[in-house]
């Protein structure tokens, strides 16, 4: 027996979900090791091998793949834990990080500074040379300059380097030439060319990815060659991949090359397993995918089976934040997990995030010792969770402990301990509203339209009330819910994506440079092909996209290739007559009398790997099971409703459970709410209907 596992280190829990050859999976849960990440993952990993009765040691030497998922790139960002780094830039542009993209979160408040950039100005240093826009040469590189700069950066120890010159995108020679100088003055500092990453236009976007992949090489390197050892030590001898911001996964030599791929790579994973489950479950490729884990919530969409994707993923607030600025699975996120901590302004209103409670101490109803009360707090007093049942019974809640942290957000607001915890659920659910509605009514899709796919541990506690606020009539919980991300791992292809510029329009057309440019794209994603020698003779996709507008536009819009080359005219039309489709899917208007203009040309490859699904076809049992016990539950009324609890595994398929009621998982809690109906599908996942009164 081999197994493929995934692994996704989150803010709070580090999830694992193993699978056999027969498609038979199981999860392992433990809390997040901050410290040293193995730590918390070897628990799991244990925890996961303890469900199929084996052991650890057993587990890891049957191990055929392993595909490992980490928030270490983007707690780094976010904590400003990064390596030091320089940035070189061409003089008379410092400050292209520092003015970003001049928008403001607020356009009408004047009194804001300019918001901190990810590179300190005093660390930014300028070389004298010039590119224009056409790739010709202004003014010619400054040898000695730059030899003096590496000087200074060495002098002020600095640990990596981002290299973004203007133009670079259409003449590569200064940045190569610095590159060279480095390699020979400073052969042990890393260092990122911006054409090198990130080929496009906009200045701003091209050296915030180079700054912030530069700055995470040092940290990265160190992570996943640990990681590997670490593995290797207790007796794992498979293959390791990471997964990526792309939506697949990737080796660890190409991710320690550009490791700003690593960012946010768990949530760009709950979209594949949202769009298996969807389709596994006949509920059609319109799907609203959302992960609801210890920290944030997280929420992604999926229209026609396609992902979306966006190159406007920022870190922090937008606009203030830092942008990533590479293409990357589209997920926005909101300081609404289970772990997000209940808080009264100044001006007497309860406010829920973004601060968590993290994993240590973690929520009051923990035990470990916090004491602010959070959104896992309320679910504990509204009756919700089992005290004695979290985690399988491998963690035991202090309700006291909830109820003592609830009181002093009662006290200021002057509600009840329960209609208060009902209010921090209510302003948590708004928060995931609006995050639901940024990214389908923004996008032009219907939330009534489409079928939600909730995952994440907290998932299944207010999911329900906020698909009916949003007209949504059916969910989908998987039974591996709490480990939505790490699910996604295990449909994940390995992926590669590479970008190239060249502008052109539908009016004069660049026959002969569009498909030259299309076939280096595609020669770039042979290479990684041919350098992935365990997969060599796996079969593979290249898909080729166009970054499109109409002329005039802003923005562009991700517009897929009807045909992998431009041959003839009416290889052109196809292509307009696509971006007409999807200019009017997202904002409902069409412009056939305008001219398409391409920014870029992007390239995906995607190698199949290999999927094994078992489904349980057992309808036979089909009886309403009796449940285990009844339980006080608060639903937003004045009084407790006596609720039926089960326990999910005696749960036979085809079974039909209305609500009032809670479905007990191991590693998750469901709350189906009154008016609301619960089927256990033929895979063993949960379907709710929401139920018109």
């Amino acid at each position: 027996m081999s197994y493929k596992i995934s692994v996704d280190t989150g803010g709070t829990f580090t999830d694992v979900i193993v699978s056999d050859e027969s498609g038979n999976e199981n999860i392992g849960k433990a809390l997040t090791t901050t410290n040293r990440i193995f730590d918390g993952m070897r628990n799991a990993l244990k925890s996961a091998a303890f469900d199929r009765d084996i052991s650890l040691e057993e587990l890891l030497s049957a191990g055929k793949l392993l595909i490992y998922g980490t928030t270490r790139a983007t707690n780094a960002i976010i904590t400003e834990s990064v390596a030091k780094t320089a940035f070189i830039t061409t003089k008379g542009f410092p400050d292209t990080l520092v003015v970003k993209e001049g928008g403001k979160y607020n356009p009408h408040d004047f009194s804001s500074d300019f918001p901190t950039p990810y590179i300190a100005r005093h660390n930014t240093f300028e070389l004298e040379e010039r590119i224009d826009s056409l790739g010709n040469q202004v003014i010619p590189f400054n040898y000695n300059q730059a030899l003096d700069l590496c000087k200074e950066i060495n002098r002020r120890g600095f640990k990596a380097v981002a290299v973004c010159f203007l133009w670079s995108i259409a003449n590569s020679d200064h940045e190569k030439e610095m590159a060279r100088i480095l390699s020979d003055n400073l052969p042990d500092l890393p260092y990122t060319l911006s054409h090198e990453l990130i080929p496009v236009v906009r200045e701003y976007r091209r050296a915030s990815a180079t700054a912030i992949d530069a700055s995470l090489k040092p940290l990265m390197q160190s992570h996943l060659y640990d990681l590997e050892k670490d593995l290797r030590c207790s007796g794992y001898s498979g293959d390791i991949l990471v997964s990526t911001i792309a939506g697949g996964c990737s080796d660890i030599k190409s991710l320690i090359d550009k490791p700003i791929y690593t960012v946010n790579s768990g949530p760009a994973m709950a979209p594949i397993a949202g769009l298996e489950f969807s389709k596994l479950e006949g509920c059609g490729e319109d799907i609203i995918v959302c992960d609801t884990g210890g920290t944030t919530f997280d929420v992604g969409l999926v229209r026609d089976g396609n992902l979306a994707f966006t190159r406007d993923t920022w870190l922090g607030q937008p606009y203030i934040g830092h942008l990533l600025g590479i293409s990357s699975v589209d997920v926005r996120s909101v300081g609404a997990g289970g772990g997000s901590i209940a808080w009264v302004d100044e001006g007497g209103l309860m406010r829920i995030g973004p601060n968590s409670a993290g994993a240590q101490p973690g929520p009051a109803c923990y035990g470990q010792g916090g004491t602010d009360a959070t959104v896992s707090d309320a679910a504990a007093i509204l009756g919700y969770l089992n005290p004695d049942f979290f985690l399988g019974g491998q963690m035991t809640l202090d309700v006291k402990a909830a109820e003592k942290s609830i009181e002093l957000i009662a006290n200021k607001i002057n509600l009840s301990s329960h209609l208060t915890a009902w209010k921090i659920l209510t302003l948590s659910s708004d928060l995931m509203m609006k995050a639901i509605s940024d990214i389908t009514i923004n996008e032009g899709f219907d939330p009534r339209e489409g079928s939600i796919v909730a995952g994440g541990g907290a998932a299944g506690i207010n999911i329900m009330n906020i698909a009916k606020e949003l007209g949504c009539h059916r969910v989908i919980i998987p039974k591996l819910a709490s480990a939505l991300s790490a699910s996604g791992m295990q449909f994940a292809d390995i992926v590669a994506e590479e970008t190239l510029s060249l502008v052109t329009t539908s009016e004069s057309f660049d026959f002969e440079g569009v498909n030259n440019v299309l076939c280096k794209l595609q020669n770039k994603l042979e290479a990684f092909k041919a350098s992935m020698t365990l997969y060599s003779d796996v079969p593979y996709e290249i898909d080729y996209i166009a970054e499109a507008r109409y002329i005039g536009q802003v923005w562009e819009l991700d517009t897929p290739l009807p045909n992998k080359r431009f041959l003839q005219q009416s290889d052109l039309k196809s292509f307009v007559d696509k971006f007409h489709h999807v200019h009017q899917r997202v904002f409902e208007v069409r412009d056939e009398g305008s001219p398409v203009e391409i920014m870029s040309w992007k390239a995906r490859l995607s190698i199949k790997l290999d999927i094994v699904k078992s489904y349980n076809s057992d309808v036979t049992k089909a009886e309403l099971p009796s449940f285990s016990q009844k339980r006080n539950c608060w639903f937003g009324g004045l009084e407790p409703i006596s609720t039926p609890i089960y326990k999910g595994s005696d749960i036979p398929v085809g079974s039909v459970i209305k609500g009032p009621a809670v479905i007990e998982e191991p590693s998750t809690t469901i709350v189906v709410y009154p008016n609301m109906v619960t089927k256990i599908s033929i895979s063993g996942n949960y379907i709710i209907d929401i139920l018109e009164k």
